[in-house]
């Protein structure tokens, strides 16, 4: 059953304002304060009209509002804070005052709070230069997209988006306002990102034809019953939460714990499993710099479990990727599930587990004999590498030995992913892992994502950017139709 009543006369005016907002945004003079232009004298809008300097204010630092401050949102605004170059102005979440949400509200008393995203995107008496999105998966669209439409450098968490279409348009919406983004894979700013590059430009890495990603580890696997084919009845719901707000442009359901504070991961409508959780840790720096853009293949070669509503307990899926210039085409197979290990090459050795992987809500993840990694198959050499920051090896021991001599010097980074973001919020630097590049990479999980749904193989065309061989999978790379209320954000 939908919801199909607005929640609200405010609710209302609100999503009017975002319409105006999508219409005009940089459509006139505005003033900008200098703390976020800094030395810049002067920078041109959209129209080509000048964009005036307000008053120089005492302070270099970024004022942020941070939107979903529970769990990793809460480590989320905890590291943008270690860089010592951001104020926390605004704390928003549909649960404030909830167990998860406490801690982050207590650290930062002087933030307004607001529970309902749009509200503090139209208020104008609250001054802050970006915001910072760790809402669950689904949400994750609507939420950019007003902070977008409302001129605001974006921080959102990975992936970018639930479906490909939304992902489609957060592209299309970060170029038409002219704002910074940065997708929060922070593996990206890591010496991973570096020294990849360093090896593909000096011909290390050269004629890949297939990768292997893996993720075996215990921490996103639910262990319901397969069979089940209806969602779980209703749980009382929190005092503190508001469930209607939560679903955002989702169809109703009532409310269940297993829905909530990271379950939400486990459900197709809701998460993107462990690929979209994963995947832009183990596969970012591979996809960017071999430049692999979408697959022409997605593959379900392995579901243990196929359930219609939430994700297996293990998959193996196969993308295929063509021939792009003189690189040879590339098969990236992906392994998740705690027993669902990938074959390994001789000379594999340990697998080491990445220190820069942030504990979860369900606790740490468990070390086990493989970890989270990729392995990188070439026509003379194969490197073994892990998640997030960690670099590559070159395997066996013998192959690496004769290397050591012919790899060049990898630069350092200048600065973290969460740095990077405010530095090129100030103009300094530019992001690492903008729309335009995290975007294509979280396409490929939404694609992968329905080769699980429907447990069937996909042939997908590069140009057009639709499914050429199953009209259903076809028609749900828009995915569901918003509630009513919520189609506002998915025009352009």
């Amino acid at each position: 059953m939908k919801n199909d009543k607005p929640s609200s006369t405010e609710t209302q005016k609100a999503r009017r304002d975002f319409l105006k907002k999508s219409a005009l945004a940089f459509g006139a003079i505005q003033i900008i304060p200098s703390h976020v232009l800094f030395s810049k004298p002067e920078i041109k809008n959209r129209a080509g009209k000048i964009v005036q300097m307000a008053s120089k204010v005492p302070s270099d630092r970024i004022n942020l509002a941070c939107i979903g401050i529970g769990n990793r949102g809460e480590q989320v605004v905890n590291e943008f804070g270690k860089t010592g170059m951001s104020n926390v102005v605004a704390l928003c979440d549909v649960d404030m005052g909830a167990p998860h949400t406490v801690a982050i509200m207590e650290k930062y008393p002087k933030a307004k709070h607001f529970k309902d995203f749009r509200e503090l995107f139209d208020q104008n008496e609250l001054k802050y230069d970006a915001a910072v999105i760790c809402t669950p998966d689904f949400s994750h669209f609507p939420i950019t997209m007003h902070a977008m439409a409302s001129g605001r450098p974006v921080f959102v968490e990975k992936p970018m988006a639930r479906t490909f279409q939304e992902v489609e348009l957060m592209m299309r919406a970060a170029k038409k306002y002219g704002v910074v983004t940065q997708m929060g894979n922070q593996g990206h700013s890591e010496a991973n990102a570096f020294q990849f590059k360093s090896w593909v430009d000096a011909g290390i890495i050269k004629d890949v034809h297939a990768i292997t990603c893996h993720m075996n580890s215990r921490r996103r696997w639910h262990g319901w019953d397969t069979t089940v084919t209806t969602y779980p009845k209703p749980d009382p719901i929190p005092d503190t939460l508001d469930w209607d707000l939560w679903l955002t442009t989702a169809e109703h359901h009532v409310y269940n714990k297993d829905f909530a504070n990271g379950q939400w991961r486990c459900w197709y409508e809701f998460g993107m499993g462990a690929l979209g959780d994963w995947g832009a840790h183990i596969m970012d720096s591979f996809h960017r710099y071999l430049e692999l853009g979408l697959p022409e293949e997605i593959n379900a070669v392995k579901l243990e479990g196929h359930n219609p509503l939430f994700y297996p307990q293990a998959t193996t899926l196969e993308f295929k990727f063509p021939k792009r210039g003189d690189r040879p085409p590339v098969n990236v197979s992906w392994y998740d599930g705690l027993e669902n290990l990938p074959p390994l090459p001789e000379g594999y050795g340990s697998s080491e587990l990445s220190s820069d992987i942030p504990a979860a809500g369900t606790g740490q993840i468990e070390t086990r004999n493989l970890n989270p990694g990729k392995i990188i198959y070439t026509k003379d050499l194969t490197f073994k590498g892990g998640s997030h920051g960690s670099t590559l090896s070159i395997i066996p021991e013998e192959a690496a030995n004769d290397m050591k001599s012919k790899l060049p010097e990898v630069p350092k980074s200048t600065s973290n992913h969460y740095a990077n973001f405010l530095l090129a919020v100030k103009g300094d630097e530019e992001t690492r892992s903008p729309f335009e590049v995290s975007g294509p990479l979280s396409q490929i999980f939404s694609l992968g994502v329905l080769a699980q749904q429907m447990n069937t193989n996909l042939q997908f065309d590069r140009d057009k950017k639709v499914i050429i061989n199953n009209p259903k999978a076809n028609a749900l790379l828009n995915g569901a139709p918003p509630r009513k209320g919520w189609e506002e954000y998915y025009k352009i």
